[in-house]
């Protein structure tokens, strides 16, 4: 029997941690046909805590997302002849309810199975769950083959179909991360792994729509177009929204992901923008690569667009996208990624950023949130040929400095703006305790986390009045 081990998949172009469920299970599972699916915290369970979850104040989220294997792991482990381990952080993150697994942590986990063990997922090409590094090199002989499991869209049409069947072995809520192409139309920046790993291609407008039509079919109601490098850059862009919404009409959540500005700046008529807008959920938001609003990082790095773009495009999404829907955020906003540790960075990198930045939010525009990572150093990317960590080293003592001067001076603000004190939000799910402190976040791409200071009943979905702001993070009462 083949059994597939989830350990979590994060990427630029795909994201795969609970309550994401990422296309590397999904098709594995339609090429292998009768499949047992189990996570990471399954394992973790079994092997660390002897099935046992303490009962504690805070939230262990290392065993938070068990499927429904977890009742005969023990049986299934051992009649598994086949273990496929998808791994592979490329874009590490912070994430509320899920602890994504490391190559040393499943290699010892896995050890003593007696089956064939294969690696695969974005770990193929290295991984790191911290940013700031170069890929993790751990010795892989838990690992009898390391396997790409690199599929054709022609045959992605049939197994994307047949794996969404493992949505049946997943009680908890999970957003299918949908995929409407690979590689990337530029290509050139330096830290990116997406080029090393396909050419540019596109899916079949259809085929993308028979996924979600199925996984539809099987009771599913959140969604996201977010395994690509650019929304906007798919020739159906317009149509496969219409249509997804024709087809599903009770969606509750349809977002996107990564949107290069240079594409929303070029949108002719806006039509893209305009159709987001209107065949979406609101809470939406586009990932806009910027990386850096220095000139000299922009250049040195190959990066996709200029500060004069990225504002620009900025201020098209909140033009058309600002107007609040009915779960109380903007229909549609961009979110702004940014990373230290290129080429060419100075100390006057993080100056150009904040005068940037400054703009934006004394013009009075929009954005949902500011992702600030150090830069993780992968083989095979021009960042790793050319200088490899010398800036991290180099510029490592200024980080938290600048990182500290956007939290305070610039996400703050906004966000007492994005939500202010009084403001509704609908729909907000609870994850995780941490004490009598209660967190959730809404379902959706990169949605606010809301910290309630009473203990409410996790999995469940409340109104929340917004009654103060942390950093990043808002306060609330549910009514």
């Amino acid at each position: 029997m083949d059994t597939i081990l989830d350990c979590y998949t994060d990427e630029p172009a795909g994201l795969g941690v609970p309550p994401y469920l990422g296309t590397y299970p999904r098709y594995i599972a339609g090429y292998l046909g009768k499949v047992n699916y189990m996570t990471i915290d399954d394992l973790r369970l079994f092997k660390n805590y002897n099935l046992k979850i303490k009962k504690t104040q805070k939230t262990n989220i290392k065993v938070y997302n068990l499927t429904d294997s977890i009742r005969n792991i023990k049986k299934i482990l051992e009649e598994t002849t086949r273990l496929i381990v998808v791994l592979g952080v490329h874009t590490p993150g912070k994430y509320l309810s899920a602890v994504p697994g490391t190559l040393k942590e499943v290699s010892s986990l896995i050890a003593d199975l007696k089956c064939e063990k294969i690696l695969t997922g974005p770990a193929v090409f290295g991984t790191q769950l911290e940013g700031g590094k170069f890929f993790e090199k751990t010795n892989l002989n838990a690992f009898d083959k390391v396997e790409k499991f690199d599929f054709s869209y022609n045959e992605i049409r049939d197994y994307s179909i047949k794996g969404a069947s493992i949505i049946n072995q997943i009680p908890s809520l999970r957003i299918i991360e949908i995929e409407t192409g690979h590689g990337c139309d530029i290509g050139k920046c330096s830290f990116c792994t997406e080029p090393l790993k396909h050419e540019l291609e596109f899916r079949e407008k259809n085929d993308v729509l028979d996924e979600i039509t199925e996984f539809y079919k099987l009771g599913v109601r959140y969604f996201r177009l977010g395994k690509q490098n650019c929304f906007y850059s798919y020739p159906e862009a317009v149509n496969l929204l219409k249509e997804i919404r024709e087809n599903c009409p009770e969606i509750k959540v349809l977002h996107i992901d990564n949107v290069n500005p240079v594409k929303v700046v070029n949108d002719e008529d806006n039509k893209i923008t305009k159709a987001i807008v209107k065949y979406c959920t609101e809470g939406n938001i586009a990932a806009f690569g910027v990386e850096s609003f220095d000139e000299d990082v922009v250049k040195e790095n190959c990066l996709n667009c200029k500060p004069e773009i990225a504002y620009e495009a900025v201020k098209i999404l909140n033009r058309y996208g600002e107007e609040r829907g009915d779960n109380g955020m903007p229909k549609f906003l961009p979110g702004i990624n940014l990373l230290f540790g290129l080429k060419g960075e100075s100390k006057e990198t993080n100056e150009r950023n904040m005068f940037w930045l400054k703009r934006i939010l004394n013009e009075n525009l929009l954005f949902r949130r500011i992702n600030i990572r150090q830069v993780t150093i992968f083989e095979g990317t021009s960042l790793y040929k050319d200088c490899g960590n010398k800036f991290l080293k180099k510029n490592k003592k200024y980080y938290w400095k600048w990182r500290n001067e956007i939290r305070q001076n610039i996400d703050f603000p906004m966000l007492k703006k994005l939500v202010p004190s009084g403001a509704i939000l609908k729909d907000v799910r609870m994850e995780i305790h941490d004490g009598k402190t209660t967190f959730g976040r809404q379902i959706g791409t990169y949605p606010l986390i809301v910290g309630v200071k009473q203990k409410l009943e996790l999995g469940k979905f409340y109104n929340i009045k917004v009654t103060s702001h942390m950093l990043r993070s808002i306060v609330g009462v549910p009514i």
